[in-house]
């Protein structure tokens, strides 16, 4: 009876995997980057962006299409109640990229992200800790945005409009 069930497992372990295919073997399509600027910020994004595109093995420096990338970071502090007890400063990050057909010059994808967060705003006697938070807050925002544009990337058009 036990040989029985474990064959049963075994066949039906064998039609579920069988079923199930591998999500980067179904890019075809591959793409390369271009110069991105804007000190570390620009390279934290290049970096992540690279490792993305990598791992999802679509990153060939030798393709027609061309991801061009720009990060800006921008910050406000706000009051959030009425006694100013509570100062918080909100982190938005804006990843606007291109994704350009170099062979036809021409653009097939525009867009923009946005990711944004607060952290509470401490004294001036910790203002260490407000630079570490910004920090790591910009961080999280870039992967954010990264991860955001290899699913749009994904679902992008490889053709030119022929209008």
């Amino acid at each position: 009876m036990f040989k029985i069930k474990l064959s049963i497992l075994l066949l039906i372990s064998f039609f579920i995997f069988s079923c199930s295919k591998n999500q980067n073997d179904t890019f075809d399509q591959k793409y390369s980057l271009a110069y991105i600027g804007g000190d570390f910020d620009g390279l934290l994004l290049k970096n992540y962006l690279q490792s993305r595109l990598k791992n999802l093995n679509i990153l060939d420096p030798n393709s027609n299409f061309e991801i061009r990338a720009n990060i800006i970071h921008n910050s406000s502090v706000y009051i959030t109640n009425i006694d100013n007890t509570s100062d918080r400063e909100k982190i938005s990050t804006t990843l606007s990229f291109q994704i350009v057909d170099t062979f036809f010059d021409c653009l097939l994808l525009s867009e923009e992200i946005n990711v944004s967060q607060f952290y509470i705003y401490a004294p001036s006697d910790k203002f260490l800790s407000n630079l570490a938070a910004v920090n790591k807050i910009k961080k999280i925002n870039t992967e954010s945005a990264v991860q955001t544009l290899t699913n749009i990337i994904r679902n992008s058009p490889n053709k030119c409009d022929e209008n």
